[in-house]
């Protein structure tokens, strides 16, 4: 039985899998992005955060304002200095997202095989009945029979902090839909998400421009991460930001998490910094069996190109408890083996119990991974991919890389 071509050609030897990990003295090379919230926000837990791996700090501005964002940031930064441990940072912006707002901050219980309304009259009241949506157009997108999910976090289809409706009736601007399994919606605000259709609101909402031409400019952010379903949306985006002139160097990563962003996926590759795999919204947007061919599809593009591959939501379990599944942990190190870049942590960090666990056995996974992953078969496809001799600077980087990677397997045998 021959071993998979991403794997090194010798053989795993079994005793060295039941040997215990050690700790290595470099970390792996797969960076950990990490969601900074209400559990990770603190001085000391961001340092045990950087401590454990992470090394690029997410701030997600769906949520909190700025003056909350930027106390976190400046104890990021406390913490950077205490711990000596370098860390981006990244402003992930809102974009055209469907919300409900739940002005009364009481939890909202959907009975399954009753009837509730969409409705895009936000001086209504949100209850069991009817909730109020921040979309005009969403009776004009939906026919009887679609499917919208409502929640915070990925849909399983078993978990009640979710909802799956069936759109029942559309009359006027009101939607009526069906409840399909029972769930309670907690919190101020919850998303919804309508599988494959085109939201008419723009990339770049005013909350986003205000939020990037302040708060982005005086902490000068080194990524942007940018919901996008078309390469406009990328131009646009350097466009604003070449004007705010302190934010020209800001590198643009492209959320891919819907079907138009599958379908511009080459030209938004073309003039993106980077790639993110939203898989929450893309495990809801595509059939289950069909996410893991867009991942490493859009992995592989990626690495061909020579550009930054993140994804997303790969140990949701974590954020409740201190061990990954079994599929949770084997998903993380096929992330690696496939080509991603760095692993982005959301709900795990954010408010998850167990933060600095999650960046730590994460690090461990991809470090695993990393150590059998065939560094040389992907270079070889790299070069024969670009099809063409490499430049006089191109040939330096790349022998410089090669003396470094060998010189680090021959440091590890005596460590």
């Amino acid at each position: 039985m021959h071993s998979s071509p991403l794997l090194l050609e010798e053989p795993i030897r079994m005793a060295s899998i039941l040997e215990p990990s050690k700790p290595t003295f470099f970390p792996a090379m797969t960076k950990i992005v990490g969601t900074l919230g209400p559990k990770s926000r603190s001085v000391d837990i961001i340092s045990h955060c950087l401590d454990a791996g992470m090394s690029v700090a997410r701030f997600d501005f769906s949520w909190g304002d700025p003056e909350y964002h930027q106390e976190t940031l400046e104890n990021l930064r406390v913490a950077i200095k205490s711990t000596k441990k370098l860390c981006a940072v990244m402003l992930d912006t809102v974009g055209p997202e469907l919300q409900i707002e739940n002005k009364t901050d009481h939890p909202i219980t959907l009975e399954a095989d009753t009837l509730v309304v969409l409705t895009p009259d936000q001086n209504k009241e949100a209850s069991s009945n009817l909730l109020p949506l921040n979309f005009t157009g969403l009776s004009k997108a939906v026919k009887k029979g679609d499917t919208i999910f409502i929640g915070k976090y990925l849909f399983t289809g078993s978990e009640t902090a979710s909802v799956w409706l069936e759109v029942s009736e559309v009359e006027g601007e009101d939607v009526t839909c069906l409840v399909k399994n029972t769930a309670t919606l907690s919190g101020s605000l919850f998303t919804v998400h309508v599988s494959q259709i085109h939201i008419d609101l723009p990339t770049l909402a005013d909350k986003d421009k205000e939020v990037i031409s302040t708060w982005g400019v005086q902490n000068n952010i080194d990524f942007l991460s940018l919901y996008t379903r078309h390469v406009e949306d990328i131009r646009h985006a350097r466009e604003f930001l070449s004007k705010l002139g302190d934010l020209k160097q800001t590198h643009i990563y492209a959320k891919i998490e819907n079907i138009e962003g599958m379908k511009h996926f080459d030209e938004i590759l073309r003039e993106a910094d980077g790639i993110i795999l939203a898989r929450g919204n893309l495990g809801i947007e595509l059939p289950p069996e069909k996410v893991f061919l867009f991942q490493k599809a859009a992995i592989y593009k990626c690495n061909m190109v020579g550009k930054p591959v993140v994804v997303t939501r790969v140990v949701d379990s974590m954020t409740d408890n201190l061990r990954p599944t079994r599929a949770e942990a084997t998903d993380v190190a096929n992330a690696v083996l496939d080509g991603s870049d760095a692993i982005l942590l959301g709900a795990e960090t954010l408010r998850g119990q167990y933060p600095v666990e999650t960046i730590s056995i994460v690090g461990k996974i991809c470090a695993e991974a990393e150590k059998v992953h065939n560094q040389d078969l992907y270079f070889k496809k790299a070069v024969k991919y670009v099809g063409e001799p490499m430049s006089h600077l191109e040939s330096i980087a790349s022998s410089a890389v090669h003396f470094w990677v060998a010189l680090l397997m021959l440091f590890g045998l005596f460590l």
